[in-house]
């Protein structure tokens, strides 16, 4: 057989920082693991090339080869998604694909031409689709009934990648989540018992990527890394000696829980094995509001302290907030402002709330018959909601949008991003080691002293100054640093983005009435003003 594996486009999105790759040299933020996972699972007979379209396109030539055309994707992918399933089908090809966007939403794939529906996960369900497939089953939809033992999920093919043309390399240790945070579709998608892989087995998709001379960051992309405590323990303790002795050739970001601030001992095997930086889904500082969404484990202690533990065990904190839960209060979007501003979050991503297909927030809203009827707009960070919410919509988008311009102002993002990285405790396991490896940074460096130490005249003198300080009393955050004001050069046109989408919908500019003189200009398209 032979196989053309496609991975679709993301649109403009929070983390596409598609400026930033821009000057940066790049093409995307990580590399898709799920769909190198897939491969690997593939007979070892058949003949495989694979694109990322984030990345490089497939060729006409590559078209005319295959037989068989296999997709992935996330629901934000959905647009390219389904263009290539009908490209595909067009041509005469067999498309098979998978994912979470076609397990929540199977039908969307089907109406597009898809033949072969390889939902849940693939440690399962693609020996099904092989099996059918040798059969001489022309259509089919495999799914699976219970969860694999991800000890037996395969080294991910990471040679297939084009690596240079990520800004990281990925890995993941576990799946699922042992909390019940009502919107959140992984414990429908992985369920609530984390399931882990054996410490060697990371450490073995380790040494494949150190042997293909990968140097720098690492996701490992697992939405909840310390869902099972004892297990995560058991990998950081095989990891510290493994990196000791390869001199630290990676660092490490991952998604957490804030009850991660609970655990100092975790924290400091974090930051022992090479942690830079830790992504947390905060929501709200609205008690309410977590208790309505479930997301009970942010109420047990204050959320600001939290943060301040994760710092002061070096690590770098990038966090998730969402606009538009039930009973919520005006002013929300003010409060996470006020909250963002207090824990000096640099990178703060905001969200309205989305109800997803299948999760417990999409069946109360469906018995309460407040759903509305195009259900899969979700895959749009901008998209207002997808149901009746509890407060006025135009008062909730209002409040987005002013809070996204506030905190991403640019004198606002700088000063965040300097506060941020004076207030982490230094980790001397990095203070020799770059997040960014150097050959890429030359470029990236230059483009930002050109754009923000001489370009900008309303940040410039802030810049330098903040740099200057930044030299003389922490030169160990440098990299970190000017990696963060670089990723400002993306927020700043992000913001804008956002404010015509979410015009667009509502048919009017939510921020007119009280936007200043300056705004307006940014919105028509001046990003000097």
């Amino acid at each position: 057989m032979k196989a053309l594996l496609i991975y679709p486009r993301f649109p403009k999105t929070f983390w596409s920082y598609d400026e930033f790759m821009k000057i940066a040299g790049l093409k995307a933020f990580i590399p898709p693991l799920g769909i190198i996972t897939v491969a690997a699972l593939l007979p070892q007979d058949w003949e495989i090339r694979f694109y990322d379209r984030n990345v490089n396109e497939p060729t006409n030539a590559d078209w005319e080869w295959c037989e068989l055309v296999i997709l992935s994707a996330m629901v934000a992918q959905k647009e390219d998604f389904l263009a290539q399933i009908e490209k595909a089908a067009q041509l005469g090809k067999k498309v098979a694909v998978g994912g979470p966007y076609p397990t929540s939403i199977p039908e969307d794939a089907l109406s597009a031409g898809a033949h072969y529906l390889i939902l849940d996960e693939g440690e399962i369900t693609v020996q099904q689709f092989i099996d059918a497939l040798a059969g001489g089953q022309e259509k089919g939809i495999f799914r699976a009934c219970e969860k694999p033992d991800v000890t037996k999920s395969p080294l991910p093919r990471f040679e297939l990648l084009k690596r240079d043309d990520y800004l990281m390399m990925a890995v993941q240790f576990s799946r699922g989540c042992p909390f019940q945070c009502e919107f959140c579709d992984i414990i429908n998608l992985y369920g609530r018992k984390p399931r882990t892989k054996e410490p060697s087995q990371l450490l073995a998709e380790l040494q494949t990527l150190y042997d293909l001379r990968w140097k720098g960051s690492i996701f490992i992309v697992d939405d909840n890394f310390i869902g099972n405590t004892r297990n995560v323990k058991r990998l950081l303790r095989e990891l510290i000696p493994w990196m000791h002795e390869r001199n630290y050739p990676f660092t490490f970001l991952t998604e957490a829980s804030v009850n991660l601030a609970e655990d100092p001992e975790l924290l400091d095997l974090m930051a022992q094995a090479g942690f830079y930086a830790v992504f947390l889904g905060i929501e709200t500082p609205d008690r309410e509001s977590l208790e309505v969404t479930r997301k009970f484990q942010n109420t047990r202690h204050p959320l600001v302290e939290a943060c301040r533990k994760i710092n002061e065990a070096g690590l770098l904190i990038y966090a998730g907030f969402i606009l538009g839960f039930d009973e919520e209060k005006a002013g929300a979007g003010k409060r996470i402002q006020d909250f963002v501003e207090e824990t000096i979050i640099p990178q703060p991503m905001l969200g309205i709330l989305q109800a997803i297909p299948n999760t417990a927030l999409w069946q109360r809203l469906k018995q309460e018959q407040r759903l509305l009827e195009d259900v899969t707009r979700s895959g749009d960070q901008n998209s207002l909601m997808n149901f009746i919410p509890t407060r006025p919509l135009t008062e909730i988008a209002k409040e987005y949008l002013e809070a996204l311009w506030t905190m991403y102002e640019p004198k606002n993002y700088l000063r965040r991003c300097f506060e941020h990285c004076l207030a982490i405790t230094p980790n001397p396991k990095l203070q020799q080691n770059m997040y960014f490896p150097a050959y890429k940074a030359l470029r990236l460096v230059a483009q930002l002293f050109w754009r923000q130490g001489w370009q900008r005249q309303d940040i410039r003198a802030q810049f330098w100054r903040q740099l200057w300080v930044i030299l003389r009393t922490k030169p160990q955050f440098l990299n970190m640093y000017l990696g963060l004001c670089a990723a400002g050069e993306h927020f700043w046109e992000y913001r804008i983005l956002a404010r015509e989408r979410i015009t667009q919908q509502l048919g009017f500019d939510p921020l007119t009435q009280s936007a200043s003189v300056e705004r307006q200009p940014m919105l028509a398209g001046n990003k000097s003003a």
